[in-house]
């Protein structure tokens, strides 16, 4: 890498921006921010834009916005809303765009990176997903790339090491199971959301957290794999690993299997993704062979966890039916951290989601954002006709 990289960090107060911020600091010869966004933090965001010395970020919470309007500094330009999260996005100086941000609020400020031509490093599943033709097609038609940036995703991404696809049997993504991985189903119907924010092994914001005690985020990885990899949807399977060590595998049509291990900590994923193709030395320890490690593995239950199941019928359907089980768990699991909703409900309320909605292939974007308004509205008809038992 010649010079410094230019980076515009989406979602610079959640887990993946606090994370990103001390790769920054660490590497200021290499990586430069020269835009952030948060959507309500705005003290946080302020205290990060006098640190890097920015010139633009921007709150999407109109009264966060409003908040912060009474703080600025001379010279620091505060934009707001969807609009000011694209306009963030394409920032000219930017080199690479980390996007960060939660939910189906990342694929208009990715569509406006890649028509800008420039690369986004997505550690949104949601873009992907709800969006998968929309953002692959933008991404070939400016010439940006996609960084992988989950760590998952990541890990397949090294393991390929630019290889031909046709050299690919099928790539394996981990899980860790969640908080819930040995209960039984009749314990699990009565987890409570302060259980279900408890992971074993990272630190991530409520709504991943709860993805990952539903599996609903393997599903969601499944969906994202497929357009990342552009890998048939039997090429994608899923390992239970506990230890979160092994990120992914892939396996070639030989037999041979490459995996990617790091510990459980999203630094490696990120670093990766904003530097590559360089390498640097990482901010986090790596893995230690000086103590005895083990490393598990098992097939998923996709009766207790039917989520999977689920996001690979949706999957299998195409059309507007990944966005819906996308939509259908957002609105199922904002339900069950306010417990509206019990944890068994996420999964029924996608199901019914699926079942209720018309598919059809989206004409354009506009199409398809009709078609989440859409299962929003069937999946919080139906939140509310169920009650906590």
């Amino acid at each position: 890498m010649s010079a410094s990289r230019n980076v515009v960090l989406l979602g610079a107060t959640g887990s993946i921006g606090e994370n990103a911020l001390r790769i920054l600091r660490a590497h200021p010869d290499k990586l430069r921010l020269v835009g952030a966004s948060a959507h309500r933090n705005g003290d946080a965001l302020l205290a990060i834009a006098k640190e890097f010395d920015l010139q633009r970020i921007c709150l999407t919470d109109e009264d966060a916005r409003h908040e912060a309007a009474n703080k600025l500094p001379n010279g620091l330009k505060l934009l707001g809303g969807t609009e000011g999260l694209d306009e963030l996005a394409s920032t000219e100086t930017a080199d690479v765009v980390l996007v960060a941000v939660v939910g189906t609020a990342g694929l208009s400020p990715t569509l406006a990176a890649l028509s800008s031509g420039k690369d986004v490093a997505l550690a949104n599943k949601e873009a992907l997903v709800t969006g998968g033709k929309f953002v692959v097609e933008t991404a070939e038609a400016n010439g940006a790339c996609i960084l992988p940036t989950d760590s998952e995703h990541n890990a397949v991404f090294q393991c390929l090491g630019g290889g031909p696809a046709k050299q690919v049997e099928k790539i394996i993504l981990t899980a860790s199971g969640g908080p819930f991985l040995d209960w039984s189903s009749d314990r699990m119907a009565k987890v409570s959301p302060e259980e279900a924010l408890q992971h074993p092994n990272w630190s991530m914001g409520p709504k991943i957290t709860v993805d990952s005690a539903t599996m609903a985020n393997k599903g969601l990885e499944i969906i994202e794999a497929r357009w990342l990899f552009d890998m048939s949807p039997e090429q994608i399977e899923v390992v239970i690993h506990p230890q979160s060590i092994v990120h992914s595998l892939v396996q070639f049509v030989d037999g041979s299997l490459i995996a990617q291990l790091s510990p459980p900590s999203m630094t490696f994923a990120i670093q990766h993704a904003l530097l590559f193709p360089e390498r640097a030395p990482g901010v986090d320890d790596t893995v230690s062979f000086t103590d005895p490690l083990s490393l598990d593995f098992q097939p998923p239950d996709v009766e207790r966890f039917p989520c999977l199941r689920l996001a690979r019928e949706a999957l299998a359907e195409g059309g507007v039916s990944p966005a819906t089980f996308n939509a259908a768990n957002e609105v199922a699991v904002a339900a069950f951290l306010e417990n509206r909703i019990g944890f068994p409900s996420i999964a029924h309320t996608i199901e019914h989601s699926l079942e209720s909605m018309k598919n059809r292939e989206p004409i354009n974007l506009e199409d398809l954002l009709a078609a989440d308004a859409e299962a929003r509205r069937i999946a919080s008809t139906h939140a509310e006709t169920l009650t906590l038992s």
